[in-house]
């Protein structure tokens, strides 16, 4: 698993069925503390609301998933919430979905429909982006190299994270894991073989 899609921003959307309100709010999650922490704010901002249905899909293979009722009937909200957000193939995000009940009963049916579409609204709103994993690798060069060296690698694509001056720069690199030994390359190239990179970890970013 090197990219997996999540939203593009948190946001919110509502939908009305039969005078009932189902106001969406999507955000960006990294753990089930953080989902449950958004529902509790939720609660407490909108105290007047019956229901804070929710779902959340967490980690770049989805393996982190939950949904809750909250008090409707079984299989009616979180289910059919969750539902959306695996059909949109979005992970790290978290869909609350606060109901104000307008007085006339949906039914079964009429509940799954409203809340999935609630979702479905509020994804067409905040729109999704790809995140992918980038493996990190510093790059130690003289200053008097360093700025043509940095521009090259930059023409040629390579994402420049982080660059740090002191005896000699420092140039934290991101790439495709599977591009690390074709940036060696080019490094040394660029560099007449006085380059060398140092792998440093992993990480994932947005883009």
């Amino acid at each position: 698993m090197t990219s997996y899609l999540t939203i593009a921003r948190d946001g919110v959307a509502e939908i009305e069925v039969k005078h009932s309100r189902f106001l969406c709010t999507l955000q960006r999650v990294t753990s089930e503390e953080q989902a449950r922490a958004l529902v509790a704010r939720l609660r407490k901002e909108h105290w007047d609301a019956r229901h804070h249905c929710s779902a959340f899909v967490i980690g770049p293979e989805a393996s982190l998933q939950r949904s809750s009722d909250d008090g409707e009937p079984a299989g009616t909200a979180g289910a059919p919430m969750l539902e959306v957000l695996r059909g949109a193939g979005v992970s790290d995000v978290a869909a609350v979905v606060t109901r104000w009940f307008g007085g006339t009963l949906l039914g079964a049916g009429g509940l799954v429909r409203a809340y999935g579409d609630a979702v479905r609204a509020a994804l067409d709103e905040v729109g999704t982006l790809r995140r992918s994993l980038v493996a990190e690798v510093a790059l130690s060069l003289d200053h008097a190299e360093a700025g043509r060296v940095e521009s090259d690698l930059r023409s040629r694509g390579v994402e420049v994270l982080e660059v740090s001056y002191a005896a000699r720069v420092r140039l934290l690199l991101g790439t495709d894991p599977a591009d690390v030994e074709s940036l060696a390359a080019t490094v040394a190239s660029l560099t007449s073989g006085t380059g060398v990179l140092e792998p440093v970890g992993e990480r994932w970013v947005d883009g």
